[in-house]
C-alpha cells in the first residue's frame, strides 16, 4: 500500500499507509484521533530512479500523447530489402540455381 502524508491541525504532519481507493479521504490522527486532511509534503521520488527507468517513463509519457511514426521506406535500385529484378521485371537467380525461388 502507498504511504500518504496528512496534516493534523493540532498535532502536525504524519504519514499513513492506506489503500489507493481511499487516498482522497481524511485519515484519523494517531495522536489525537481528529480527522486530518491529506497534504503533499514530499515530492514524488523521480530523482531516485536510475536513468534507464526514468528514460522508459519519459518515453511512455511521450508516446501516450503523440506516438512517433517510422519514416516511409522508399524502395530503389540500391535497396536490399526486396531483392533485385532484371530488366522487364523477371527475377534474377543467385548463382547457377535457376530452379530456386528467391524471396
Amino acid at each position: 500500500m502507498p504511504v500518504y502524508d496528512y496534516s493534523c491541525e493540532t498535532c502536525g504532519a504524519f504519514a499513513a499507509s492506506r489503500p489507493m481507493a481511499e487516498y482522497r479521504e481524511p485519515h484519523d490522527c494517531p495522536g489525537c484521533g481528529a480527522p486530518a486532511a491529506r497534504v503533499l509534503l514530499t515530492p514524488p521520488r523521480l530523482a531516485g530512479m536510475d536513468s534507464a527507468r526514468r528514460s522508459a517513463f519519459q518515453t511512455n509519457e511521450r508516446a501516450a500523447n503523440s506516438p512517433r511514426q517510422a519514416a516511409a521506406h522508399v524502395h530503389g535500385p540500391s535497396c536490399g530489402c526486396a531483392g533485385t529484378r532484371a530488366s522487364g521485371g523477371a527475377k534474377t537467380f543467385p548463382g547457377a540455381r535457376p530452379w530456386m525461388i528467391s524471396h
